[in-house]
């Protein structure tokens, strides 16, 4: 796969738009029916968590029917962590590209997550590692591996806070 910087930064800029601005269906259909949406918590040690399994994560769904099951959730206000649902601003920043193959191509980001409700504006960072899968003429999210910096937080979290 030829590496096109400018689809990489518009599939990016356009996943954090659709969690903006509420398109759940637009926002699900950036990932792969198989995407690993996975958000480690960080050890005793200062470390990130590696094995899902095993050690707590912070968010891990195996495939994209984890994700439409939070979406689910969203929508018929089944979710304590979106009523009422926040005004979220995603930021996406240095945008790397790790390694390429065949037709995918793991990128490394920064992100900054503004997020308000309750009259009070919560922000939560990180870096976030992705693979794009070329579908068709369009980039899939197909990993998703979210290491968020501030993980002591006041609320539960849910996919539209990273």
């Amino acid at each position: 796969m030829s590496i096109d910087y400018q689809k990489i930064g518009a599939a990016l800029y356009q996943e954090a738009r659709f969690l903006d601005d509420r398109q759940w269906d637009e926002w699900l259909a950036c990932y792969t029916e198989d995407v690993t949406y996975w958000m480690p918590s960080w050890d005793d040690d200062d470390k990130l968590t590696d094995d899902h399994e095993s050690q707590i994560s912070l968010m891990y769904y195996a495939d994209r029917g984890g994700l439409e099951d939070r979406v689910f959730r969203i929508r018929t206000e089944r979710s304590s962590a979106s009523m009422p649902e926040p005004r979220t601003s995603h930021n996406v920043t240095n945008v790397e590209v790790l390694a390429e193959r065949d037709n995918e191509v793991d990128v490394r980001y920064n992100f900054n997550t503004l997020n308000h409700r309750y009259k009070i504006t919560d922000q939560f960072f990180g870096t976030i590692f992705v693979t794009f899968r070329k579908v068709d003429d369009r980039l899939l999210i197909s990993h998703k591996k979210i290491a968020l910096k501030n993980d002591y937080i006041r609320q539960v979290l849910d996919v539209y806070h990273v």
